[in-house]
């Protein structure tokens, strides 16, 4: 199966936005890809103000998300923000294409290094996985790396394939933080983890937005037994990446985590 990451870099206009999710997915077609991976906070980047621009999956921004992928012919996972309670919003991944649509909500918010996301974001409840192709995928969301239960229940549940969708923020530590957290939870999940950030605004020649999360870049697809497949810097780029799901099952044949774990 051949998927694309498109690691691009968001800003404030969500119509703008929709601009780069059309060229890349462009690309992504052009190439041969069957899904295209997108950041999350595509909509709007992280830094901005977020209820004013959030809209139902079924509202003009969403729509034309499908109408990309449907004239495309191509799957597209992508960072939106939806209505939430109490006056928030939910951090919502979008998957729509070719007989699939579905989305996930954050479900770990980041109220970690100074951020308080659960401010102004409404936590998911659930996992959710999709079929694309007889490939099984598991949705996840940036600090939701740091919980390898979510990536073990998405593998529990058939995926293949865990997508990680992310506006990481820089400090001290924190690239090799991401770096090493992607490949852990390939290892835990014994899945393909396809892991796209922002990019980093600097390498535009933009500095961060405020104290929010933008991006470092480095996204990353990782094999079940935790290898680099791929690999990107700070600037924006899509990578095409080839992964043969099959190779998971040869994975937890040789590494039986899943079948090994105990519940305490």
């Amino acid at each position: 199966m051949r998927l694309a990451v498109a690691q691009i870099i968001s800003g404030a206009d969500p119509t703008t936005n929709l601009g780069l999710i059309r060229q890349y997915a462009a690309e992504a077609k052009k190439s041969g890809a069957e899904l295209v991976v997108f950041p999350e906070a595509v909509m709007r980047a992280f830094g901005h103000s977020l209820n004013d621009i959030a809209e139902p999956l079924d509202g003009p921004w969403a729509n034309e998300v499908r109408s990309i992928a449907k004239n495309l012919d191509l799957v597209i996972v992508v960072g939106m923000f939806t209505p939430g309670r109490d006056g928030r919003v939910r951090n919502t991944l979008l998957v729509t294409g070719p007989g699939i649509e579905t989305s996930y909500d954050k479900v770990h918010l980041f109220d970690a290094f100074g951020f308080a996301e659960s401010e102004s974001v409404d936590a998911g409840e659930k996992p959710v996985t999709f079929e694309s192709n007889g490939t099984v995928f598991g949705l996840a969301t940036c600090y939701d790396v740091r919980f390898p239960a979510l990536f073990s229940a998405n593998a529990n549940a058939g995926a293949q394939v865990n997508i990680l969708c992310a506006s990481w923020g820089s400090g001290e530590g924190k690239a090799e933080q991401w770096d090493l957290l992607v490949r852990a939870r390939a290892l835990d999940s014994t899945t393909f983890v396809v892991a796209c950030g922002q990019g980093d605004p600097e390498t535009i020649g933009t500095g961060p937005a405020g104290a929010a999360p933008t991006g470092i870049g480095r996204s990353a697809v990782i094999s079940p037994l935790g290898s680099v497949l791929a690999k990107l810097g700070g600037k924006p780029e899509l990578v095409v990446v080839d992964i043969e799901p099959s190779q998971v099952a040869e994975a937890r044949q040789k590494l039986p985590v899943l079948a090994n774990a105990h519940q305490f």
